[in-house]
């Protein structure tokens, strides 16, 4: 025996309440919803699925992930310009006279100082004298005055075998002199020197140390 399931609704302000009367059996017959309904519904609950994501991870960001920042908000406030190997030359009578190459390099927006990471020197050969290498952790180079101040493991090697070692130099590109006050470790074959300040002219690679000079020959 069939029994009719009522649907009754009573329209209470502000609400319409609504509720089905069940047969006296308590069984409800199934009623067959078509699949030409149902696909279109599961379709739009998917898009709006993947719309509320999208609006989500468009006004947050991916999770876990920082906004990033405009570029001149990661550099120091000092720093103008930072750049990777750079590299710097000077040319003198139509010749490089020097090269610097630098793995990474900071300018300065209040001058014309320009800061130095792993660096390397380069003096090339000419009539007067050998190639000259130096290389050191950091420094700072100055184009108005052809400055070079290098320091942390700076290390000096000539053409001919000769090595400098010590904690900071500068070079005057005027004068084409390296000095440093900094205590100064000398090595040419046997020969090892020890003192403090040093002045080294590049043209004809003459060394004048200044103070507590200790030369010892290393026997084999």
């Amino acid at each position: 025996m069939n029994y009719q399931i009522q649907s009754l609704c009573q329209k209470r302000e502000p609400f319409t309440l609504c509720w089905t009367v069940l047969p006296p059996n308590g069984i409800v017959l199934p009623i067959m919803v078509s699949s030409v309904y149902i696909r279109p519904l599961l379709a739009l609950l998917v898009i709006a699925a993947i719309a509320g994501i999208a609006v989500a991870v468009f006004r947050n960001g991916p999770q876990g992930t920082a906004p990033a920042r405009p570029a001149n908000q990661q550099l120091p406030h000092n720093i103008d310009v930072a750049l990777k190997k750079a590299r710097f030359s000077e040319i003198q009578d139509g010749l490089v006279a020097w090269e610097l190459v630098a793995e990474r390099v900071e300018y300065d927006k209040g001058g014309d100082t320009a800061s130095l990471s792993d660096i390397r020197m380069e003096f090339q050969r000419n009539r007067a004298h050998g190639t000259i290498t130096v290389t050191a952790y950091s420094g700072e180079y100055e184009s108005t005055t052809k400055t070079v101040r290098l320091k942390n493991h700076v290390h000096v090697v000539t053409e001919d075998g000769a090595s400098f070692d010590t904690s900071s130099i500068v070079y005057s590109g005027t004068k084409a002199l390296f000095s440093t006050n900094d205590p100064v470790t000398f090595r040419q074959e046997r020969m090892q020197l020890t003192a403090v300040g040093m002045d080294l002219r590049v043209n004809d690679q003459h060394a004048r140390f200044h103070s507590s000079v200790d030369a010892s020959i290393i026997t084999q």
